[in-house]
């Protein structure tokens, strides 16, 4: 027994040693460098304490790559030789607004080609890539502030209206009415703003109805609701443009500035006097939402949402175009509906007659003296007439 284990542990020792003679002979000699082959591609370094081959990973893009020599004027096949799996290249073109190639006519899409828009330094900022320079405008900026002043006008319409509530007449109404808007006024009123309601809403619940309506109706009904108000605001926009421009012909002469109109924004229309202001047809506030909001800021609305519908002719319709149009569209379109908030609320539930003025057309006698009081005095020395349309409504006893 002990000389067949003496056996076998010489066989052992002696097929190890011929082994290892047999590696040393048989290894690969290093391929020579040839202009042909390029350089030579150098052996992973060996772990000093084991002995071990590192191995490498051939898609690490070395950090100093672009410091090689001869780097710019590599062709892709060479990069690709030396670098396997290197794409940086490509990916910094693409970065840079490299246009490809692409089927879509350029009069249509003029970026079609172009995946990612390039870079741009913006003053105080570091190097930003424009599309995501607007995406953190819309999300850090916007919205927040936008969905906070909404907020924080809503909540002041409601405070007034519970502590002041509705501004009621001082005397009793006479029974004698004046004639306030024509039939054709009153509709291209309610036109615009039954327009602008649809606009408003969609428009509110596109923007921040992910923030409060998408947790309580979940994916796929916050899906249909958003897909319907879409198709809504781009029908009632139209309506809304043309019904703008005949509310701005129409109201114009009634909203230029007069006497009074400073001294009644002054004292808030009578609000920090405790008696209105003498006004004309319309007052100083109403001449500020006319101006301001229906005239400024509707055209503005209108204007960025005929380019981001892409119907104004001969303009190019790049994506920095389109994301300017955005801001421009959604800035103005919350400063609009802040403005015209206040504007509902003092002509329905905040002034007492106010709202029966727009839906018949006439108000009482003792509505327009406390607060058209100059409109009223107009009228009664002849200069304008309390009866203005053709036939006076049904059941009304016009003052002339």
């Amino acid at each position: 027994m002990k000389n067949a284990f003496s056996i076998a542990s010489a066989l052992a020792l002696t097929l190890v040693l011929f082994s290892g003679n047999l590696g040393a002979q048989t290894a690969p000699a290093p391929a020579p460098e040839t202009a042909a082959a390029g350089p030579a591609v150098q052996a992973a370094p060996a772990d000093a304490g084991t002995g071990a081959i590192k191995s490498q990973n051939i898609f690490e893009v070395k950090p100093d790559a672009s410091q090689e020599p001869g780097y710019a004027t590599q062709t892709n096949g060479e990069r690709v030789r030396v670098q396997p799996g290197n794409n940086a290249p490509m990916w910094r073109q693409v970065g840079s607004g490299v246009a490809g190639y692409s089927s879509l006519p350029k009069s249509e899409a003029p970026e079609a080609g172009v995946l990612i828009q390039p870079y741009v330094q913006y003053p105080g900022s570091r190097l930003t890539n424009a599309g995501e320079a607007w995406r953190q405008t819309r999300n850090q900026w916007i919205i927040p502030y936008g969905g906070a002043l909404v907020l924080i006008v809503l909540g002041a319409i409601g405070i007034f209206y519970w502590r002041v509530g509705t501004i009621k007449l001082h005397e009793k109404p006479t029974g004698r009415k004046l004639e306030r808007f024509t039939p054709f006024e009153r509709s291209a009123h309610w036109a615009n703003a039954i327009a602008f309601s649809i606009l408003a809403i969609s428009g509110l619940v596109m923007a921040f109805g992910k923030f409060f309506l998408l947790p309580l109706m979940g994916t796929t009904l916050f899906g249909w609701l958003t897909y319907v108000l879409k198709n809504a605001h781009n029908f009632a926009g139209p309506v809304f443009a043309v019904s703008l421009l005949i509310v701005i012909i129409t109201f114009v002469r009634d909203n230029l500035p007069a006497k009074g109109d400073l001294d009644w924004l002054l004292k808030g229309g009578g609000m920090l006097g405790g008696e209105e202001v003498k006004s004309g047809r319309f007052n100083g506030g109403e001449k500020v939402v006319f101006w301001g909001g229906v005239f400024l800021l509707g055209l503005i609305v209108v204007g960025s949402g005929l380019v981001m519908d892409k119907l104004i002719p001969g303009l190019g319709y790049e994506r920095s175009t389109m994301q300017l149009a955005h801001m421009v569209h959604s800035v103005s379109n919350i400063l609009m509906v802040v403005m015209f908030m206040g504007h509902i609320y003092l002509g329905t539930l905040g002034t007492e007659g106010a709202y029966q003025g727009m839906k018949t057309g006439y108000v009482d006698e003792t509505w327009a003296k406390e607060h058209h009081a100059l409109w009223l005095e107009d009228i009664k020395s002849g200069k304008i007439p309390a009866q203005r349309s053709p036939t006076p409504v049904p059941g009304q006893t016009v003052q002339v």
